[in-house]
């Protein structure tokens, strides 16, 4: 269980690439540069990945599934990458859950982006 994983496509994301999640307040994250530090800073607060899965599914999607921990506390994940026309991560979509888990990943989320425009998607405070 180790965090020596790299997704292929945080390097190949489409200029328009959208990220989407629970996690995630107010619309979708917008453009390769917001997703790829919000993923970037994701991984950061992760203890480890275990991975169940990765790999294609039909002719324009890859997923992954693992499990986690953020501060101690279990967390499972699912991503959901789509592929435009030239192969390039044009949608993702990262479910994590049990719910509980998640508020505390969206809330640490806010803390790392704190002051800056990013912060605005994910929760503040203790809910």
């Amino acid at each position: 269980m180790t965090l020596d994983y790299y997704p292929w496509w945080l390097d190949k994301l489409a200029d328009d690439v959208t990220g989407q999640g629970a996690f995630i307040d107010g619309g979708p994250i917008q453009g390769a540069e917001a997703v790829r530090s919000v993923v970037t800073a994701a991984r950061e607060l992760y203890e480890f990945q275990d991975f169940s899965f990765t790999g294609d599914y039909g002719d324009i999607g890859f997923i992954e599934e693992y499990t986690t921990q953020v501060q101690g506390e279990p967390l499972y994940v699912v991503v959901t990458v789509a592929r435009n026309a030239a192969g390039e991560a044009q949608k993702l979509v990262v479910n994590h859950r049990p719910r509980n888990a998640m508020l505390l990943f969206s809330r640490l989320m806010h803390e790392k982006f704190a002051g800056t425009p990013l912060a605005k998607h994910f929760l503040a405070g203790e809910s």
